[in-house]
């Protein structure tokens, strides 16, 4: 029955609208994950004489701080890794048992690179404990117990899928542990080492794990198959509808009615939702740069990136989706007598307002002095000059629908890649990069920041002629865009 399954999904990939682009994705994936396979295995293999060489016991250093290590990896999966699910419904009017439908789903999410990609590292730390004498038994134990601990991170995501208040209480766990622990308030790893430590010392330990797995299993597998029906889970969520005229808006014209849609629907779904809240997390970006926390992050280089992402958070997360945060209505906006100037000027003007708030709510960064603050000043002008239009280009190519019911995949999709979005990417990043590298090199940091700045101002000059280029070029994507729009799966 599972190789039916398997079928099935094979024909759903290459019958996608978007099958070159994922082909063409896959195989650079494949290239990616050949990459971090050999750096994770060198990570694996060499971590146990990093530690050794800085007078550290690896196998003691690594069980204090697996519990951060778990605690992450629960995080990242509630923030990135989606739910691989098939398309139920025809199967449910098919001879097929829901057992066998939900253990497939469930087996599909075991093999997820959030899951696979822990192998990298534990299995050659694990190969390099036997070459070093340690007990064989005790490290597959302990191995087999990590690993455990993994796939029950996976069925939680499952479970915990969709409530994203989960997500924003995980952080501030952890980073309330952190905290106390770098300042010495108090210490959980004291509390969870000894857990760790007894997963290699006693051998029966191991069970706790496994255990807690099948369990978490068996609970998914249940709650999935709950809402197995047509009429049950799968039935879409009714809400209270509630009306907002936002009539002050209707003195900008056809500018306002699109402004009013676009507040009513970052207000009104999870998605758009999920968005803002990423774009408050860009605002503390500068932290990591500016505070030299990090020592390798402190370059000039990282501090103008830092000013264009703490200004040009919402402006990254929500422009790349244009058009596709219309996704669900974009076959009848395209009947309609709307012309694409007006629209690209209503998301334009949506970013600039979101760009310049941003940069007014980070004024807190004068505290690492007026150079810091200048720069996040300058990444703002830059943002609103060059990016704002850069986004707007890039979205005619990224042709991917947007389920505003659902949180997930905040940071991006597999279709939205593609080798003309990713050229776009050059101007947005690099170009600021090169400009202010060039002033610091001729002369100082201030030309760097001028030369930046005027290239925000000369592209915001050209604004109405970048846009007559952007609009045919979304005229001309028109009917791929449709089309892919379309694609359920």
């Amino acid at each position: 029955m599972f190789t039916k399954f398997i079928y099935l999904e094979w024909k759903s990939f290459t019958r996608s609208a978007s099958f070159a682009s994922n082909l063409a994705l896959k195989i650079l994936m494949g290239f990616l994950v050949l990459y971090f396979t050999v750096a994770f295995l060198a990570l694996g293999v060499g971590a146990f004489y990093i530690l050794r060489e800085m007078k550290l016991d690896p196998l003691v250093t690594i069980n204090k701080f697996l519990m951060y290590y778990f605690l992450m990896d629960l995080i990242v999966r509630l923030m990135l890794q989606a739910i691989p699910v098939m398309n139920i419904r025809p199967l449910l009017t098919m001879p097929f048992k829901k057992s066998t439908i939900v253990h497939f789903s469930l087996g599909k999410t075991m093999l997820s690179f959030f899951n696979v990609v822990h192998a990298f590292f534990f299995l050659p730390f694990c190969a390099v404990l036997i070459y070093e004498g340690y007990d064989v038994i005790s490290v597959l134990l302990w191995g087999m117990a990590l690993f455990s601990i993994v796939f029950a991170n996976n069925f939680l995501n499952v479970l915990l899928n969709n409530k994203d208040h989960l997500l924003a209480i995980f952080i501030t766990i952890t980073l309330i542990l952190a905290g106390c622990q770098y300042y010495k308030f108090f210490d959980i790893t004291n509390y969870t080492y000894p857990f760790f430590e007894s997963l290699f010392h006693t051998k029966w330990v191991f069970v706790l794990p496994v255990l807690v797995l099948s369990g978490l299993y068996f609970w998914t597998y249940n709650y999935l198959k709950g809402d197995l029906y047509l009429d049950a889970g799968l039935t879409s969520k009714n809400d209270i509808a509630k009306t907002e005229h936002l009539t002050w808006l209707n003195q900008f014209g056809t500018l306002g009615t699109f402004l009013k849609n676009d507040i009513k629907l970052i207000k009104r779904n999870k998605r758009s939702k999920t968005t803002i809240g990423l774009s408050v997390m860009f605002l503390f970006y500068g932290l990591l740069i500016f505070g030299s926390g990090i020592e390798s992050y402190d370059t000039p280089t990282m501090h103008i990136l830092a000013g264009i992402f703490v200004s040009g958070g919402f402006l990254i997360t929500f422009g790349q989706f244009v058009p596709s945060w219309d996704s669900a209505y974009y076959q009848l906006m395209m009947t309609q007598n709307i012309p694409y100037k007006g629209y690209l000027n209503s998301k334009w003007w949506l970013m600039v307002i979101a760009t310049v708030v941003s940069t007014i709510i980070a004024s807190f960064y004068l505290y690492f002095g007026w150079h810091v603050y200048l720069m996040i000043i300058v990444g703002a002008i830059y943002n609103i000059g060059v990016n704002s239009s850069l986004v707007l280009l890039g979205g005619a190519f990224t042709k991917t629908p947007i389920d505003l019911s659902s949180g997930k995949g905040a940071f991006g999709d597999k279709k939205a890649f593609n080798v003309k979005t990713m050229l776009i990417t050059i101007p947005q990043l690099i170009l600021p990069v090169g400009l202010y590298w060039s002033g610091t090199y001729l002369m100082n940091e201030n030309l760097g920041l001028t030369l930046v700045a005027v290239v925000g101002i000369l592209g915001l000059a050209l604004k109405n002629k970048a846009f007559v280029f952007i609009e045919k070029i979304y005229k001309s994507e028109k009917y791929a865009t449709i089309a892919a729009y379309k694609q359920k799966s």
